[in-house]
Parts: structure tokens; sequence; C-alpha cells
């Protein structure tokens, strides 16, 4: 009897081994059918590649990443009904995966459903709120369905997690209905700003990286020129006299500026000054006092100095790249959610404010400034 159990026993082992050594292998295959699914994607055999992908999937029916890349091959066969059917069966494993969201969202956008869009882009962006992709498409959705004023602030988020959305969204035909609002507006003076701040100093130029409209580019300046950020100027050229743009002294200060040179236009770069260093410790420094006394508006206004990129956020991102992305967090949030968030959260935010101060004093920075 003894025996019998026991050999049994070792039966009931070898089972669990043959079991377990399928399973590796099941999952062995379907990561390189999915790898096969992504080359011929990238070589646009759509159709191949969503073969890969299922076949990936019968191997391994939780394979988030299979179901994802399966509804993208979809999405881009323009098939979005089979596209979004894809990325809710990711979204059953996995319901916190902002990429499928995101991805639902644009298969919505396609078939001109754009309040499920904007559910989705809500969603993606309530997972990962530094996804400026999220930000740029939810400003995309809304905008299109005549909610311009949340549209525009979306845009602003989506800028300020990367400055590139702002001349992506000056070529974007969706903010067609926003053109005359004075969000859209601030947003062609920035792309103008910093073409500029690039040493792109005639219309032309500003036009021709930009994608702008050569009337957009000429009232942007205008504005901007009425605002005092630019200066214009005149000289003499080969057809006359020929006028060119300049960042007003106390911004290319602020901002920095490549400036373009000579015959052969070389490049001159010029970085943010000593002074706005000390512009930003002051900010932290009060920042941290405003958060302290639980002053929300005092704080939201001093946050928003330091990750702005039209006042101090583009030397924030060069100068202290985690400790932006952080901040940006907290300010979006404090926004959102008002007193009760910046109370929940003082201690977290004033040590994030300190460790930016600490490393100024630390670092080759502080040097620079005793020097």
């Amino acid at each position: 009897m003894g025996r019998f159990f026991g050999r049994d026993k070792d039966n009931a082992k070898d089972s669990l081994n043959d079991k377990e050594t399928k399973s590796d292998y099941h999952i062995f295959q379907a990561r390189d059918l999915y790898n096969k699914g992504i080359n011929h994607m990238s070589n646009d055999k759509l159709e191949e590649a969503i073969r890969n992908f299922e076949l990936a999937i019968r191997m391994d029916p939780n394979y988030v990443d299979a179901w994802i890349k399966n509804g993208y091959a979809h999405f881009h066969m323009e098939e979005y009904n089979s596209a979004i059917t894809a990325y809710d069966k990711a979204l059953d494993i996995d319901i916190d995966n902002s990429e499928a969201w995101n991805l639902k969202g644009l298969a919505f956008y396609k078939m001109k459903n754009y309040d499920k869009a904007i559910e989705c882009s809500e969603k993606a962006i309530d997972l990962n709120p530094n996804d400026g992709m999220a930000w740029y498409n939810r400003a995309c959705y809304l905008t299109l369905s005549d909610k311009v004023d949340d549209g525009m602030e979306a845009l602003k988020r989506a800028i300020e997690i990367d400055i590139s959305n702002a001349k992506k969204a000056v070529r974007d035909r969706d903010f067609e209905n926003a053109h005359a609002e004075e969000g859209y507006m601030r947003i062609l003076e920035v792309v103008a700003l910093e073409s500029i701040r690039h040493g792109n100093d005639y219309v032309g130029k500003i036009v021709w990286v930009t994608g702008m409209d050569k009337q957009d580019v000429e009232d942007a300046l205008l504005r901007l020129d009425m605002k005092g950020l630019v200066i214009r100027r005149e000289k003499r050229g080969f057809t006359g006299k020929e006028e060119y743009y300049e960042l007003a002294k106390d911004l290319s200060h602020k901002l920095g500026e490549n400036r373009r040179t000579g015959f052969l236009k070389y490049n001159r770069e010029f970085s943010a000054p000593l002074n706005e260093i000390k512009d930003i410790l002051e900010i932290l420094n009060n920042s941290i006092e405003y958060v302290n006394n639980g002053d929300l508006t005092q704080a939201s206004s001093a946050i928003d100095e330091l990750v702005n990129p039209l006042k101090h956020g583009n030397t924030m991102i060069e100068q202290f790249f985690d400790q932006h992305r952080d901040l940006r967090l907290y300010y979006i949030r404090i926004n959102e959610k008002g007193q009760a968030y910046l109370n929940s959260h003082k201690s977290e935010i004033i040590d994030l404010l300190t460790s930016i101060i600490e490393k100024v004093r630390t670092g080759p920075l502080s040097r620079t400034m005793r020097d």
C-alpha cells in the first residue's frame, strides 16, 4: 500500500512538472509570436501582424501587450470596432492600463464618438497624469465636442508636459473652431516665442519651421510686440529693409536663447542666467511658506511660476527634470482637488520643494553663484 501511494505521489509530481514545462513553453512561444507580429507591423504587414498576435493570445490568453498591439493593428486597418474589442480584452485583464484606455479613446475618436473618447481619455489621465499625449488627445476630443474652454485647458496641460505639443497644435485641424479663443492665441504666441528663441527670427522662418499660417505668425508677433515680449528690428538686406524679431531683454534672460549670427549662421547658445536661479530659489521658499500655511491660492500661483514654460518651467526642466515632473503633478492635483488635497499632502510637497532647494545649494550652480 505504501509503495502504491508513493508511486502515485511521484506521478503527481511528474504531472505538475509537465504542466509547468508546458506553461513555460507556451509563454516562450507567445513572446516569440508577439515579436514576429511587431516586426510585421514595422514593415506595414498588418494582416500578418494580427495573425501572430492572435496566435500569441491563444498561447497566453492573459498577454495584455498582445491584445493591445492586436487592437493597434486593427486600428491602422480602420477596423475600429475590432480594435475596441481587443482593447476591452486587455482592460478585462488589466483595468489600470493607461495605454489601452488612451488607444481605445483614439478608436472612438475615429468613429466620431467624441463623448466615449473623452471618457477614455479621462481614465488614461487618471492613471497617468504625466501622459502629455493623453492630455493632447483629450484637448482634441473636447474641442470637437464644442467644449472649447475645457479643450484649451487640456491643451495647456499637454504643453506644460511637452512644449512640442504647442507646435503640433497649430497645425492640427481638430482645433479649427478654437482659433478665435484667447487660449489658442496664447498657444500661437508660445510657438512664435520658442521659434525666435531658437534663432528663427524672420516671419518666413517661423512659418517654415512651425507650419503656421503667415497671418497667424504676424498676428502672434504683433500681440507679443504689444505685450513687450519681443522687439521688432529692421536691417538692410539685398532687397531693402527686412524686419526681424528678438526676444525682449528680460525674457531672453529668463528663457535663454540661440542666436544665429554671421554668414555661416553658427549658433551661440545663451543659457538661463544666475538671476533666474535666484528668482527660483525665492519662489521655492515662498512656496514652502504658502503650502505650510495651507494658502491654496498663493501656493498654486507660486508653483505655477515654477512649472509654467512661459515662466520658469523650461529652466526647471533643464536643471531639475525629475523634481519638475513631480511638482507639476502636485500642481495639477492641487488645482483639480483643491484645499483638501493641499492639506493632506503638505509634507510631501514641502519635502519636494526642500529637495530642489538643497540641490541648488549643494550643486555646481551654488558654486557659480558664490563666485
